[in-house]
C-alpha cells in the first residue's frame, strides 16, 4: 500500500495515538472539575497550550482549542464579524477552502455587508493587484489562506499584511494554516488570527486551534458552560489536544529532515512523472510552493477514473480537497487558476508525508504511467 493523500488526513503517530489513549483510560477527568485528577488533567492540557504556544511564537492567551480546522476557519471569520455594526466589506478568494468559502458565500446576504471574491495566479498564489485594488477603508477582514491545499502554493502573508496596513489599517487578517502548520518552518504568525487542524500532521481527527492576536475584538464561538476564556465553551477534548501535543513534539524534534524528505519525494515523483506524455504540473513549480504537495494532470482521462484505478492496486491519491470530493462539476480551485475543460478535469493531487520513499516515489509513478496509457486508449475521440 502506498498513501499519498496526507493532505486529507494522515496516519496517527505511535507517540500522539499513546498519549491520546492514556488520556481516555487513565486522565479522563473533566478538567473543569475541581478534585485533583480532574486538576492534573488541567494542568496537562495547558502545558500542551504553552508548547503549541511556543510553536506558533505566541503566548497562551492568544491559543483556543476547537475542534479542527472547520471550526477555525468558520469562528475565525463569524467571531470577528459580530461585534462589528457599521457597514463592512470581507474580501477572500475563489480559491479558498470551502471552509471559509460558503462561510462567505452565506454572508453575501448578510446586511451592511459586502464580499469580494478575487482570483489567484496562475501559479495558485493570491493575485496581489486585485487584493490591493479590492481594499477600501471600509475593509474588515481579508481571509486568505497561507499554503492552498489543491496545489502547494504558499500565499506571503508578510506582503498581504503590508497592503492591508497601507490601503485598509483597521482591517484584521485571518490565514487558513491547516496545510501550512507543521510542513513549514516555524516562524512568527503574519496574521491577526490563524487556524490549524491536528490531524495534517499526525495527530488524532477532531481537534484543532485557532491564534487570536492580543487586542483583537473577538466574540468567539459556540456559547455555554465558558470553556477556552468563553469563546469557545464544550468539554475540553483532552485526548485529543494531548495527542496534538505529542505530535508536534514530534514535528518539533524532526521538522528540518522531515521537510527535506517530503520536499526530495516530491522532486522524484514529478522527475518520475514528467516522462508521461502530455502530463501537465498544476501550480508553483515542483521546487517552489509546500514541501508536501503535488498537483498534476493527465488531459485525455478523468481523474476520478484514475483515482479509481490506482486504488484497487493500493494506491491511494485524490483529485482534490476532501472536503469537495463528493460536490459534482468543476474544481473550483483550479478553476480560480484559470484551468479547465480537459485539464481540470484530469487532474490529481498528490499529497505527502515524512514517511514515504523514494522507492514509493518510483513505484507509484511507474503505476501511473501504466494506468494512464492504458486508459487513454479509451478516451472521447
Amino acid at each position: 500500500m502506498i498513501y499519498l493523500d496526507n493532505s486529507a488526513t494522515t496516519r496517527v503517530l505511535p507517540e500522539a495515538a499513546d498519549a491520546a489513549y492514556r488520556a481516555m483510560t487513565e486522565q479522563f477527568y473533566n478538567p473543569a472539575s475541581a478534585y485533583k485528577p480532574a486538576v492534573a488533567a488541567e494542568k496537562a492540557v495547558e502545558a500542551a497550550r504553552a508548547r503549541l504556544a511556543a510553536a506558533l511564537f505566541c503566548v497562551t492567551g492568544e491559543l483556543l482549542y476547537t475542534s479542527g480546522g472547520t471550526e477555525s476557519n468558520n469562528i475565525a471569520i463569524t467571531g470577528l464579524l459580530k461585534p462589528l455594526r457599521v457597514k463592512r466589506r470581507i474580501v477572500t478568494t475563489a480559491g479558498e477552502h470551502p471552509s471559509v468559502y460558503e462561510v462567505f458565500r452565506a454572508l453575501e446576504d448578510a446586511p451592511d455587508t459586502e464580499v469580494v471574491f478575487i482570483g489567484l495566479n496562475a501559479d495558485g498564489t493570491i493575485n496581489l493587484s486585485a487584493l490591493e485594488a479590492a481594499l477600501t477603508a471600509e475593509t474588515a477582514l481579508v481571509s486568505v489562506m497561507h499554503v492552498n491545499n489543491e496545489v502547494g502554493a504558499v500565499n506571503d502573508l508578510d506582503a498581504i499584511l503590508a497592503l492591508l496596513k497601507q490601503h485598509a489599517p483597521a482591517a484584521l487578517l485571518h490565514s487558513d494554516g491547516v496545510q501550512a502548520f507543521c510542513k513549514l518552518p516555524f516562524v512568527p504568525i503574519a496574521a491577526d488570527l490563524y487556524s490549524i487542524s491536528a490531524h495534517k500532521f499526525h495527530a488524532p481527527k477532531g481537534v484543532g486551534a485557532l491564534y487570536v492576536k492580543s487586542g483583537v475584538r473577538f466574540a468567539g464561538g459556540q456559547a455555554g458552560g465558558g470553556q477556552e476564556r468563553n469563546l469557545r465553551s464544550g468539554t475540553t477534548n483532552v485526548p485529543g489536544i494531548l495527542g496534538l501535543d505529542a505530535a508536534l513534539m514530534q514535528y518539533r524534534a524532526h521538522q528540518a529532515q522531515w521537510i527535506a524528505n517530503m520536499r526530495s519525494c516530491k522532486l522524484r515523483l514529478w522527475q518520475n512523472l514528467s516522462t508521461i506524455p502530455d502530463v501537465l504540473l498544476n501550480g508553483p513549480a515542483s521546487e517552489a510552493g509546500a514541501p508536501h504537495i503535488l498537483n498534476v494532470s493527465f488531459p485525455g482521462v478523468h481523474g476520478e477514473v484514475l483515482v479509481n484505478a490506482l486504488s484497487e492496486l493500493e494506491i491511494y491519491v485524490s483529485t482534490g480537497s476532501a472536503c469537495s470530493t463528493h460536490k459534482k462539476g468543476q474544481n473550483r480551485m483550479l478553476g480560480a487558476m484559470g484551468i479547465t475543460g480537459a485539464r481540470a478535469e484530469g487532474a490529481l493531487r498528490v499529497s505527502l508525508c515524512p514517511f514515504n520513499t523514494l522507492e514509493e516515489m518510483d513505484a507509484a509513478a511507474a503505476t501511473l504511467a501504466e494506468q494512464v496509457t492504458f486508459l487513454r486508449r479509451f478516451q472521447r475521440r
